[in-house]
């Protein structure tokens, strides 16, 4: 008789420096950013329910928007969730029940919170396209007891999201990709007498699926070639060392700048007067 699997592993001392470099750097939620292009639902033309395009439709209402007044204003997020849908299998095995899987199932909606500004451009935006879906064209006509719509194709309202979540050394991220979204639902907004707050408002999406793509390297984090790799301290001053500490320290915090700002030079850096550097704490 065969014995029973093992995991093959025993209890085991972990230095504290292992579980700081495995489990002591976690995740913050304040990190990430919300990709919502309008100008792919503002540059469609009407196939169906109205003669004009989408562009002269936000226009006329005052509704244009670009990408990034959309991103800063998205206050919270939330990073997608789904599911396995199974089968039941009974008594293929003597008293035993077996769940096999046959369908993967996505969240029906993703809720984005953004801050309203003072001009109200992202709830103009986002009441603006809801009425493009259903082919609002006329502000006169919804007045009737009788209006009516015709609303578009799937085709026509629908667009990528793209949700990207990072950390503060923007080394490496997740890509979340939404496909075919478009807002289901914009969520009331209390307004009232009381101690005046932030106005929020919180727009639902409905999607077909998601899928998620990890990246690597949002900023380089490769040592220019130019700089060094042993410190090259000559003067009186310091010890030697301290010294040394003290080069590799302003090097390191210059090297950060130049990867966030490439058209600096390492010259001025590389021509410092090491004899004076070595006399800074004097």
């Amino acid at each position: 008789m065969a014995s029973p699997s093992s995991s093959g592993k025993s209890p085991r001392f972990n230095p504290t420096s292992e579980l700081i470099s495995k489990i002591m750097r976690p995740a913050l939620t304040s990190h990430y950013a919300v990709y919502i292009n309008p100008a792919v639902i503002q540059n469609q033309t009407s196939g169906s329910g109205g003669a004009i395009s989408a562009r002269t439709f936000f226009e006329n209402r005052q509704s244009l928007i670009d990408e990034e007044t959309l991103t800063l204003s998205c206050s919270e997020a939330s990073l997608p969730g789904s599911s396995l849908a199974t089968h039941e299998i009974n008594n293929d095995f003597t008293g035993v029940t077996e769940r096999h899987v046959y369908r993967r199932q996505y969240d029906d909606r993703i809720d984005f919170t953004f801050y309203i500004d003072t001009d109200h451009k992202v709830i103009k935006f986002f009441e603006t396209w809801m009425s493009w879906i259903v082919s609002e064209d006329q502000f006169a006509d919804q007045s009737k007891l009788n209006y009516s719509y015709r609303v578009k194709f799937p085709t026509e309202y629908r667009c990528d999201i793209f949700v990207q979540k990072f950390e503060k050394d923007y080394s490496n991220y997740s890509e979340y990709t939404f496909v075919g979204a478009y807002p289901i639902s914009i969520n009331s907004m209390p307004v009232s007498y009381d101690s005046s707050q932030l106005l929020k408002c919180t727009v639902s999406f409905s999607y077909i699926r998601y899928f998620m793509n990890n990246k690597v390297s949002l900023v380089s984090t490769n040592t220019p070639s130019t700089v060094p790799a042993v410190p090259e301290f000559q003067g009186p001053g310091l010890p030697g060392d301290q010294a040394n500490e003290l080069w590799r320290g302003l090097r390191e915090d210059y090297i950060n700048r130049l990867q966030n700002d490439p058209a600096l030079s390492l010259n001025f850096l590389n021509n410092l007067p090491r004899d004076n550097l070595g006399r800074i704490n004097q």
